[in-house]
């Protein structure tokens, strides 16, 4: 029998009274102590229920007790012996693994300090994927998808996840989308093995009729991740028509999807912690709010389920994450950085433009893969604004204000690259000659690369997948 059934059925079998040992009745025994850590966050473990079992007596006396925001746990009156010492946790179940148990010996009357973990990243992934994955140096993307109103885990749910694989060859770059796909256990859970580390994959599951939105995760060096989902169910509204330009008043509805969900939170500034009265908090293809003076928000009709939530506002970089809606679902509190905070990083790194960052300019131009402009390109344009530099590229179309990729007979938004870092519009889902001109001037810029079908890796954006601008400035 698992060691996580051993638990729970002692646990259960075991008489109330035996809960608190009986004191009166024998001498006062010692202290069994210690800290649950979480390996895979790296921080210590809260809320975690520990249980301390004699180990010839498995039906007999239970302690427990649970771990404080510091990971720490206390057994008081503990007599001589041997004990099994274990604990239960939510993040166990999403991990798919059982309660690590080890032996602790009481002699003596002597304390003990006993720390028990959950294994570590490396262990988990030769566990769940093989040693290959840890020779490969792939991770895997392990879960629970769950009922957003029962909270129940749900089998038989699709997980698929898709990043982009790029190979480097003679005549340049080529680049292949890669899958990988698992279906949830009865206990719901699920894991993606041999997934790129480090990288950038968007996940999402489906059962029947029902899916999350796409999720972005962005993956470090560790080599297991942990993604739980919810799955609602979401029914298609046409909702107003969006902002249009000044004098267009033809603005067309929009189809959005809505639900059952209610979502509140605020929105405050990092730097200082005061509420911003007037963001806009969106839910990608959903509702959308404005925060009061007090910085909060609500939004109603939400889909159930994992979804995307956006926040932006004025003079402050947009915020993108995604958040579960569920019933009972915790309020969502997002900070905001300040464009000076965002721009003081970037000519932090735009001072190197001279060095490595030239070099792979050169570089990427011999490839010939995209167009470009040089500093002296660039002072023969003289332009007033830095989106001026833009028409004639060929390849760009700037109609309307508007700065769009052309593929074939179509236009799409690219991605934005500040000095290598990736910019998202102010505007999200548009990337506009207003956006560009605010964030650098024309005197300021030594180069140029826009990319239309083939994008080199580091400019690469998996959600957006149209083309690349990069700006490098002095």
């Amino acid at each position: 029998m698992p060691v996580r059934l051993v638990l729970l059925v002692v646990a259960l079998a075991a008489p109330a009274g035996a809960q608190t040992p009986d004191t009166g009745a024998r001498a006062t025994g010692t202290t069994v102590s210690g800290v649950v850590y979480d390996s895979i966050a790296v921080r210590p473990l809260a809320g975690a229920t520990v249980q301390l079992v004699h180990a010839d007596d498995m039906a007999g006396n239970v302690r427990t007790d649970v771990s404080d925001a510091q990971g720490s746990f206390i057994f008081t009156d503990v007599q001589d012996g041997r004990y099994m010492l274990g604990f239960l946790h939510p993040v166990l179940d999403s991990l798919g693994v059982e309660p690590p148990v080890r032996e602790v010996v009481v002699t003596g009357g002597r304390p003990v300090l006993a720390d028990v973990a959950i294994p570590s990243p490396r262990r988990l992934l030769a566990a769940i994927c093989g040693e290959q994955s840890v020779r490969d140096s792939g991770a895997v993307i392990v879960g629970i998808v769950r009922d957003a109103r029962s909270h129940a885990p749900m089998a038989g749910v699709a997980v698929a996840a898709e990043w982009l694989e790029f190979s480097v060859r003679r005549e340049g770059f080529t680049r292949r989308l890669q899958r990988a796909s698992a279906t949830t256990t009865e206990t719901g859970w699920f894991s993606l093995c041999d997934v790129p580390s480090p990288g950038t994959t968007t996940l999402v599951a489906s059962g029947g009729a029902d899916s999350t939105a796409q999720i972005e995760v962005t993956i470090s060096a560790e080599p297991v991740i942990r993604r739980d989902f919810y799955l609602g169910s979401a029914r298609t509204v046409v909702a107003a028509g969006v902002e249009r330009p000044a004098g267009d008043t033809a603005a067309p509805p929009r189809t959005v999807q809505a639900g059952d969900g209610r979502l509140s939170g605020t929105v405050a500034a990092i730097n200082t912690g005061a509420p911003i009265a007037g963001a806009q908090v969106v839910m990608t293809d959903g509702p959308d709010a404005r925060t009061n003076e007090r910085g909060e928000w609500t939004l109603a009709d939400v889909p159930l389920g994992t979804r995307t939530l956006e926040v932006r506002a004025l003079g402050y970089y947009p915020e993108r994450r995604a958040v579960n809606v569920f019933t009972g679902a915790p309020a969502v509190h997002v900070g905001l950085s300040t464009l000076r905070a965002v721009l003081d990083t970037v000519r932090v790194t735009a001072s190197r433009w001279r060095d490595e960052h030239r070099l792979a300019f050169e570089a990427r131009r011999r490839t010939g893969l995209g167009r470009y402009l040089t500093a002296e390109q660039i002072a023969r344009r003289a332009p007033v604004n830095a989106s001026d530099l833009f028409r004639g590229i060929a390849g760009v179309a700037t109609d309307a204000g508007m700065i769009r990729i052309r593929r074939g007979d179509s236009e799409c938004s690219p991605s934005l690259y500040l000095n290598g870092t990736h910019i998202q519009p102010m505007m999200l889902g548009d990337l506009t000659a207003d956006d560009i001109d605010s964030w650098v001037r024309p005197q300021e810029i030594a180069a140029i690369e826009v990319y239309g079908d083939v994008v080199p890796p580091q400019f690469q954006q998996i959600l957006l997948g149209c083309g690349a601008i990069a700006i490098w400035t002095k």
